[in-house]
């Protein structure tokens, strides 16, 4: 019997020893981004958008909340760390976190899902994901087919509760929102789109959630992922079809968010509305053609072997 006790006591201290290692491998994770990325965790204003829409993300990492009387909406929970920073703007703009009904992400990077499992936590959200990237976070990142083995890029699990597909709506209250597979950089990368009404118009918003080649990205002879060059090709084209007023990022750099605030900030005038800073119709134009050039550019080069 001694025996037995000291096993299950041993099996106490390894089952501690291990979750104490998990704890220490995320907090070292969220500090490496953040020294690489400060941006990722350096915080902004957060400030209402247009219509039900606002922002409530870091400088880079975008979070956005959408309010209705039914409960709210938030897309992204980015890294670990970020969730005290979003629960923070959420309240600042006067909203309760525990108000969030739905979570969605824009692609199971660590980056912009990490979160998942502490904001389903605190707030009691459902969580939805794009059916390409419901294996990657509900395993942590450990399916990811180019981080998989990346220890750095592994966050805590976080379980779907509906599986979307491509063109699939995501009701709660008075919005309705439209999730577009734009695949590619994940096997379920999602851009959202969501028309908000300000003064009387419909403005049509985009959320892009990321069309770009990450370095190290094999576009050419993936095993792990054979159809990434297609899915991107597809995914070009969903997001030049897209009717776009508002044009909006999973990172805030995609739209200049920071410049297009401060001088949203700097006009002094008091009737400037956020809207009229954030409607770039030609920019998300001029974005998506730079990004496809880029990817066909590397595509070329891989399948080729010339610069």
């Amino acid at each position: 019997m001694g025996g037995g006790v000291n096993s299950q006591k041993a099996a106490g201290v390894r089952n501690l020893t291990a979750r104490i290692a998990l704890f220490f491998a995320f907090a070292f994770a969220a500090r490496l981004a953040a020294q690489q990325n400060p941006a990722w965790t350096k915080p902004f204003p957060p400030f209402r958008i247009a219509g039900n829409l606002y922002y409530v993300g870091s400088e880079d990492l975008a979070s956005y909340l959408i309010v209705t009387p039914q409960g709210d909406i938030l897309i992204n929970s980015s890294l670990e760390a970020s969730v005290p920073l979003i629960q923070k703007s959420v309240e600042q703009l006067g909203f309760h976190f525990g108000d969030v009904k739905i979570l969605l992400i824009s692609h199971a990077h660590s980056d912009h899902c990490a979160g998942s499992a502490k904001v389903k936590q605190l707030t009691g959200a459902k969580y939805f994901a794009m059916d390409g990237d419901v294996p990657v976070v509900e395993s942590g990142g450990r399916k990811d087919f180019q981080y998989g083995a990346e220890k750095g890029m592994r966050y805590p699990p976080a379980k779907v509760d509906r599986v979307l597909h491509d063109g699939d709506t995501v009701r709660l209250g008075s919005a309705v929102l439209t999730a577009h597979k734009t695949a590619g950089h994940t096997k379920g990368t999602t851009t959202w789109t969501v028309d908000e009404i300000e003064g009387g118009r419909a403005l049509h918003v985009v959320i892009v959630g990321s069309p770009n080649v990450n370095p190290g990205y094999k576009l050419v002879g993936n095993t792990a992922y054979p159809q990434i060059a297609e899915d991107y090709k597809r995914g070009f084209q969903v997001l030049k079809s897209l009717p776009c007023d508002i044009f909006l990022g999973a990172h805030g750099s995609y739209y200049g968010l920071k410049e297009k605030y401060l001088r949203w900030q700097s006009t002094n005038n008091v009737f400037a509305k956020s809207e009229d800073v954030f409607i770039d119709p030609e920019g998300y134009k001029t974005y998506i053609a730079e990004r496809e050039q880029a990817f066909e550019a590397e595509l070329r080069r891989q399948r080729t072997g010339k610069p």
